[in-house]
């Protein structure tokens, strides 16, 4: 019985991190954590525009502001989470979570990660889509960062 209940227990846990953390992306991405500027200047620079003279870690400052400001806005919604709801997660969890967020959402934010994976896999029209009301690489940045977050999830609640 109380294996049962524990299982119960963090399958509940978990499920409600991850809530907490798809409600604190679409917040931070979209509305709380993220200035016009950062958005237009976070990405890398294309190859051409490096080929041009451009620095290729011209956008660093601005991604990782983003980063900075999103997971500031994270941080706060598990906080309030923790202080309202009996959640059982531990310093080192919360820490791997947080840090994997941070990486993950920096390499994706530079934007050249994610065109890579939609060329290589079958997918590099669906990375030109800028038609019709959609954006290929931003729907395809999106999933990703919830993959990525999925993993956070697991890594706050299980470490």
């Amino acid at each position: 019985m109380r294996t049962e209940i524990h299982n119960l227990t963090v399958l509940a846990t978990t499920a409600l991190t991850l809530m907490v953390l798809m409600v604190g992306h679409n917040l931070a991405d979209h509305v709380l954590g993220q200035s016009d500027r950062q958005a237009a200047h976070k990405g890398a620079p294309s190859r051409e525009e490096v080929a041009a003279g451009a620095s290729p870690r011209r956008g660093w400052g601005a991604c990782l502001a983003h980063v900075g400001q999103y997971h500031l806005v994270l941080a706060v919604l598990l906080g309030l989470t923790w202080l309202v709801l009996p959640m059982h997660w531990s310093w080192t969890g919360l820490t791997a979570g947080l840090a994997w967020s941070m990486a993950t959402h920096a390499l994706l934010d530079r934007r050249f990660p994610v065109r890579w994976i939609l060329q290589h896999t079958g997918s590099p029209d669906f990375a030109e889509l800028h038609s019709a009301g959609l954006n290929g690489m931003y729907l395809a940045d999106q999933a990703l960062h919830s993959g990525a977050l999925l993993v956070s999830a697991l890594l706050i609640t299980r470490l």
